[in-house]
């Protein structure tokens, strides 16, 4: 007790009390990360898996999805997780002042930018491409941009988690596309769709 009757915090309670301002403190740094990942897993699950269902893995379909079904399910789905990420992440830039605020915002709405650029590129250049390697290509490039953006927000913000994110879509990404369209579709959605899930779930709860 204090000689005004107060009574003093005790050491552990002191410990818990900087502890939770170290944790409020890092996720307003590094954003939430069920709002960084779990977008894309969800995006990647649902437009791959109907790519997959469309391509198969021997190439017979394995249920009634055109290619363009699919694509639109992946695009869309891709569009508004870009949006999210954007978002989390200009959010994330606001609860901090001068230079790292406007890296942060200009990160975040590289996410948005780079996918509807991507969008304009592929619509324009698979037409001239066969089905299969049209979807491909689509599926691919938007891998290579997610994972070159994942790779350099790791190193903006020092994340290394983020990082290797960055590095696994990469590789992922690369196997599928050398494996052709019915395996890049699989393992797309369970690998990095799954797994993108699973990973804002660990480092939210981590966090």
């Amino acid at each position: 007790m204090t000689n005004d009757g107060e009574r003093v915090p005790s050491p552990e309670e002191t410990l818990r009390l900087i502890e939770e301002q170290r944790v409020a403190t890092v996720k307003a740094l590094r954003g939430d990360p069920l709002l960084l990942y779990a977008p894309w897993g969800m995006a990647w699950l649902l437009g791959f898996g109907a790519f997959f269902l469309h391509y198969g893995l021997h190439g017979v379909p394995y249920a009634p999805i055109s290619q363009n079904q699919a694509l639109g399910v992946l695009m869309s789905a891709q569009v508004v997780a870009g949006g999210l990420a954007a978002f989390g992440i200009v959010k994330m830039a606001g609860q901090v002042r001068g230079e790292t605020s406007a890296k942060g915002t200009m990160y975040g709405y590289s996410w948005f930018v780079g996918m509807v650029l991507l969008g304009v590129i592929a619509t324009r250049v698979s037409p001239m491409l066969p089905a299969a390697e049209s979807g491909l290509l689509w599926a691919g490039a938007s891998l290579m941009l997610v994972a070159v953006l994942y790779m350099t927000g790791g190193a903006i913000y020092l994340d290394w988690p983020m990082f290797f994110v960055g590095v696994w879509i990469a590789a992922v990404n690369a196997l599928g596309v050398l494996l052709g369209p019915g395996w890049h579709a699989l393992l797309t959605a369970v690998l990095l769709g799954g797994g993108q899930i699973a990973a804002g779930f660990w480092l939210r709860r981590r966090m």
